[in-house]
């Protein structure tokens, strides 16, 4: 086979891998894929280790295929008992720290404009019964969102499945027919791309909520400000956290609103140490995901912004292992 013919077949491999990576984000099969691509590294990279200690390369994956297999199991298991306890009325259940947020906000409708405070219920009761009459005017809605979440579950279910499949056949054999051997570079490219940065990502969240549990639990009582429901902001700020950009937000709007609703200068103190962990997130994402696929912050920045804007929340989800995808391509091509 001549050069020529050989970039001709790995160029058509790359188109084939490009649309099939923008046709997954509408589909709405980004789920599938990222929990596919996360068994299947568990499976693949995770057998390499058991090898080394003398287990045969097919019982390692088979030992991890059902070490999965139990861990999701028992993830479902305590998810719907800790789901339970969490939409209880328990001292740190998800309920209370939403109707400790309202009544904060409730507090704070005493110094907005009147025009606004008319437009706000004045009491907690009004707060739920208008809740009511939402979740009754937005019946379809909601069980639109209950089949998507349910579909949800079915594509992960589905993806860790194919990823398992996929992970079992997985070896180290040259590939010797061209195409073949052209997908195969293609799926551990972007096998590559997500685990650097999905595995990153957690590494930051992880320090994320670090932080901020010794801000909570630590620095916040020391001056004198005793936050409520700190078990519960520190479990949402890591899980939330999984998501870049989006999870800080999130956290930290949760977190501003529980202190204010202790006292101003709790707030102020909260909103102090938020913009200083929201800048060290930024550092730490340009030190540990831009490290680990080359790129600097701004280029990650602009590939989320990009991916936001044409496909939404799933685009935003998507892009860093995309543009980590994409400089891998160009990196083998001596490109970039």
């Amino acid at each position: 086979m001549t050069k020529y013919d050989s970039e001709k077949i790995s160029l058509v491999s790359q188109v084939i891998m490009g649309i099939g990576l923008i046709a997954i984000l509408p589909l709405g099969l980004l789920p599938a894929l990222l929990a596919g691509l996360l068994v299947y590294n568990i499976i693949v990279f995770g057998s390499k280790k058991l090898c080394r200690a003398g287990v045969l390369p097919q019982a390692a994956k088979i030992i991890l295929l059902a070490f999965i297999f139990i861990i999701v199991v028992s993830l479902f298991s305590i998810g719907g008992v800790r789901l339970a306890s969490y939409v209880s009325d328990e001292p740190d259940s998800l309920v209370v720290l939403i109707k400790h947020m309202a009544e904060v906000v409730n507090t704070a409708r005493k110094s907005m404009p009147e025009w606004l405070q008319g437009n706000l219920p004045s009491s907690i009761e009004g707060w739920q019964t208008g809740a009511h009459e939402w979740l009754l005017g937005n019946a379809q809605y909601l069980s639109a969102f209950g089949r998507g979440a349910g579909m949800f579950f079915v594509n992960v279910i589905f993806g860790m499945i194919i990823g398992g499949l996929a992970a079992m056949h997985a070896t180290d054999d040259v590939i010797e027919k061209p195409f073949a051997k052209a997908l195969d570079d293609r799926a551990t490219f972007l096998s590559l791309a997500f685990r650097r940065v999905v595995f990153s990502q957690i590494r930051i969240s992880a320090l994320n909520t670090f932080l901020t549990g010794i801000f909570l639990a630590l620095v916040m009582p020391s001056l004198g400000f005793n936050l409520p429901l700190v078990k519960t902001m520190i479990a949402v700020t890591f899980i939330v956290g999984l998501m870049p950009i989006i999870g800080n937000i999130v956290s930290n709007t949760i977190i501003f609103l529980i202190a204010l609703g202790v006292s101003p200068g709790a707030a102020v103190g909260a909103l102090i140490f938020l913009i200083f962990i929201h800048k060290l997130e930024y550092f730490v994402n340009a030190r540990i995901i831009g490290s680990r696929i080359s790129a600097h912050a701004w280029e990650l920045l602009v590939a989320m912004l990009v991916m936001d804007a044409a496909f939404g929340i799933s685009g935003l989800v998507a892009a860093p292992i995309y543009y980590a995808y994409i400089k891998d391509e160009l990196a083998a091509k001596e490109l970039v």
